[in-house]
């Protein structure tokens, strides 16, 4: 039996959605994002008025008002945009049980033998309907044979759209497409496919595979597959998604970092939310990365070492990422950026051995902690309470919370 696939994409999900609770802004170029002062100013999404001024994703926001000097700049509600997001997913569940989720604004639907809804285009609609009545938000909505080019159906025409790519329409219309429309062909994938002399699906769907791998590894073969149309991975339940490889966060504070005390500031707030993430996900880290960008030349570079337990806390996290950073990290000049990564994961309730050395009182105390922590921040949101350390996180704006002071 042939699959049938959807990709639902809500159209410029952000402004979409702030745009429900601000109607007066529609017809005008307007954007979500960052905060110019904390040095976070890009635009996370824009409206199609925005767009048509050439304001585009990622750009930054003195750019994107040269362009656009008339654009207004909305700041991002996150918790916000999940509860469209949940609202949006019980609405694909009354079409199949098989939906998975790429980011809050996208999802892949595989309505392959459902009785109800046996004609694609058919069942694309009646979403994109339902969403616009239910939801006041449009989507566009790709259907297809596989998840590569349902997705790429879902971008070919925005907004508030249904395109269907087959087996009878997809080299005319697909192939002649640029390569980096496909699905996971960023710029520098891009760039080796057009050294290549690979500017387009269809010449990468023609290209030597043998070529691609040497060049490319597995990820040329995998793009070779996407081109031809011949991706079977399924579309996963929600909610039985594989297990993460990694976890981490990294940010770029308000002002440069000249001193450890800085660095600890930030490396406090990363551990805080990585540790929160080990925790939710069930999982503890054998290993620990840092991340440092200079600020004279933006670079990043990173070390990890591993850890002599698996740990999930976040002062655990913190004392291994403070030490990491002072083996090897001096201060030739300031720094602009800073991550935490952890990865080797395990099981919360995989066996532990033992030791004499360890001071478990004190562990256990600080799980007591996380723990009680954790329960305050899924009542009362992610940045109700904080280390007091973290709240300093070199001069961060500080919001209304309560502080835990025993950084």
């Amino acid at each position: 039996m042939e699959r049938v696939i959807l990709h639902s994409d809500i159209n410029a999900c952000y402004v979409s959605i702030e745009l429900l609770e601000h109607p007066e802004l529609r017809g005008k170029p307007v954007a979500v994002g960052g905060d110019v002062e904390a040095r976070h100013g890009i635009i996370l999404a824009k409206s199609e008025e925005a767009k048509r001024c050439g304001v585009k994703t990622g750009m930054v926001l003195w750019q994107a008002r040269q362009l656009c000097p008339e654009l207004i700049v909305l700041r991002p509600h996150y918790e916000k945009y999940e509860r469209y997001s949940h609202a949006c997913r019980a609405i694909y569940s009354g079409y199949t049980d098989l939906q998975e989720p790429f980011g809050l604004d996208e999802s892949w639907l595989d309505i392959t033998g459902c009785h109800a809804h046996k004609d694609g285009y058919l069942a694309a609609e009646d979403i994109r309907r339902r969403i616009r009545r239910e939801l006041g938000l449009t989507v566009s909505v790709g259907v297809s044979w596989n998840k590569p080019f349902a997705k790429l159906g879902s971008d070919y025409r925005k907004p508030d759209a249904v395109t269907v790519f087959d087996r009878d329409n997809f080299r005319e219309v697909v192939w002649p497409l640029p390569v980096n429309a496909l699905l996971f062909v960023g710029p520098a994938s891009t760039r080796t496919l057009g050294a290549m002399g690979i500017r387009t699906i269809g010449e990468l769907a023609g290209a030597d595979p043998e070529a691609l791998r040497l060049r490319m590894g597995k990820a040329g073969l995998t793009l070779y597959r996407y081109a031809n149309g011949w991706d079977d991975s399924p579309v996963r339940r929600f909610g039985c998604l594989p297990p993460a490889k990694s976890i981490g966060n990294s940010t770029t504070p308000p002002r440069d970092m000249v001193c450890d005390e800085d660095v600890k500031a930030v490396m406090l707030a990363l551990a805080e939310e990585v540790g929160g993430r080990l925790r939710e996900a069930r999982v503890r880290t054998g290993l620990v990365e840092i991340a440092v960008r200079d600020a004279a030349d933006l670079r990043w570079t990173s070390h990890q070492a591993v850890l002599d337990r698996p740990t999930d806390l976040t002062r655990e996290l913190y004392r291994r990422a403070m030490a990491l950073f002072r083996e090897v990290h001096v201060w030739p000049g300031p720094l602009r950026g800073l991550g935490l990564r952890t990865a080797a994961l395990s099981p919360t309730d995989a066996p532990e051995q033992t030791d004499l050395f360890t001071d478990y009182a004190r562990l256990d105390g600080l799980r007591r902690i996380d723990a009680a922590v954790d329960a305050v921040r899924q009542k009362y949101g992610r940045k109700c309470i904080r280390y007091l350390g973290a709240a300093k996180a070199a001069d961060l704006p500080r919001e209304k919370c309560t502080f835990i002071s025993r950084a």
